[in-house]
């Protein structure tokens, strides 16, 4: 499913082009927003009448754990994945790299896990399908913290609003499995921000950095032993085995690793003394 509307790309929203962040950002705000606890009535189903139609004709933003779980379904390497499946984009005013997905030609250009009887990737489907027909905006708070705010996206098509079931923006997220998705894309939505507040974009070479350890991780881990790269950071052994047998593990440890070589600090990694 569709959430036309966005507030970062890394909040495993759908972004329009990298650099039209502030107009979504407005759209978002346009909409009626919902208290995490007020209710609000849809379903999605092969028997609702508009099934599909919102799986088409749309810019949507793989985050690095999208793509994780995206390759895990699809039994495809990072390579592989990135190659067939998405298109490289930067974030202007970060300069943090963006994984789009690859919509297929044709009428609706549709999405290429779509099929008659829905979403053939639906356990590792991405962020912004689950989330839909919320739009969900996070914001870095002065404090470190996220804020996030939720908003009832209506689209005239839509007949999921017809159907009778009940829920409120925490059952949903709970019921769509959100919780391991919006851990980690609110972790790099932090260090994006954090690099936001510096007023310039990260260095091309920090880009390609970046774009290694968020969505190359078999290429990360060589990289990772090649450069010896724990020779100088004060990793316990457990981790350091987590890292290189847990892919899950291998990504929280690049954000961490990224924010410690882009800021110089990183709450969760400390350089040797």
């Amino acid at each position: 499913m569709q959430e036309k509307s966005t507030q970062s790309p890394a909040s495993g929203s759908i972004s329009r082009s990298a650099s039209e962040q502030d107009a979504t950002q407005a759209f978002l705000e346009s909409l009626p927003e919902i208290g995490l606890q007020e209710t609000f009535r849809f379903a999605c189903h092969p028997g609702v009448r508009c099934f599909n139609a919102c799986c088409g004709d749309l810019t949507l933003t793989i985050t690095p754990y999208d793509a994780l779980r995206l390759r895990r379904a699809l039994g495809e390497d990072s390579r592989t994945f990135i190659t067939n499946r998405g298109t490289l984009v930067v974030a202007p005013d970060t300069g943090f790299p963006l994984l789009q997905l690859r919509m297929m030609t044709g009428p609706g250009k549709p999405c290429p896990f779509v099929t008659a009887k829905g979403c053939s990737v639906y356990e590792h489907r991405p962020a912004a399908c689950r989330t839909y027909p919320l739009g969900r905006a996070t914001r870095l708070t002065s404090s470190g913290n996220i804020e996030q705010q939720f908003f009832l996206v209506r689209e005239a098509h839509c007949c999921g609003f017809e159907e009778e079931r009940d829920w409120t923006p925490a059952t949903w997220l709970a019921d769509q499995g959100l919780e391991d998705y919006n851990r980690s894309n609110d972790r790099l939505t932090d260090i994006m921000g954090r690099q936001k507040l510096t007023g310039r974009p990260i260095a091309n070479r920090h880009t390609n950095m970046a774009f290694l350890a968020l969505y190359q991780p078999d290429n990360f881990h060589k990289f990772i032993e090649d450069m010896k790269i724990f020779e100088r950071l004060d990793l316990d052994e457990d981790r350091k085995r987590a890292i290189l047998a847990d892919k899950e593990e291998t990504l929280r440890f690049a954000m961490d690793w990224l924010e410690l070589a882009l800021f110089g600090d990183c709450a969760n990694l400390r350089r040797k003394a």
